[in-house]
């Protein structure tokens, strides 16, 4: 079937199978970890403003059914993350603390990046929700350097 439109050049060579290879795998990393992390960040938000976690809260405000949230509660248990009691809400160890501390330092970066650039205060923290999965360190600190010299 012939080509109707023209693709867009490439502005550099096609990268070393090796390399693209990574960024593929560091990408489907990023992927697995991102629900754990929203989990966790979620729960440790609930907390701190002064409320029990609970299954049908982390259910609502995430927009998934209860029982897709017993499951992955349960995985997070499994994985020392959260510990549950009978009849009450769900707690961070100290391991998902630090989970949800990372991510949302992360958050936060990527977000005053965002508003810096003028993206609107929506817009930012939906579209961080998803970039703060996949930025790396060392774009992290850029993001920060750059945010500090157009101070």
């Amino acid at each position: 079937m012939p080509r109707t439109s023209r693709s867009i050049p490439r502005e550099a060579p096609l990268p070393d199978a090796g390399v693209q290879s990574e960024g593929f795998r560091e990408t489907r990393k990023a992927r697995r970890g991102a629900l754990v992390e929203d989990y966790v960040e979620l729960i440790a938000d609930l907390i701190d403003d002064g409320n029990e976690a609970r299954q049908v809260d982390i259910a609502a405000r995430l927009g998934v059914a209860q029982p897709t949230v017993a499951k992955m509660l349960a995985r997070l248990a499994v994985d020392g993350l959260v510990s549950r009691k009978p009849y009450r809400g769900v707690f961070l160890t100290e391991a998902g603390r630090k989970v949800a501390d990372e991510s949302r330092a992360r958050h936060r970066v990527v977000e005053d990046f965002l508003r810096s650039l003028g993206v609107s205060e929506e817009v930012a923290r939906i579209d961080a929700e998803g970039i703060e999965h996949h930025v790396s360190a060392e774009t992290l600190e850029a993001f920060r350097k750059a945010m500090t010299r157009g101070r």
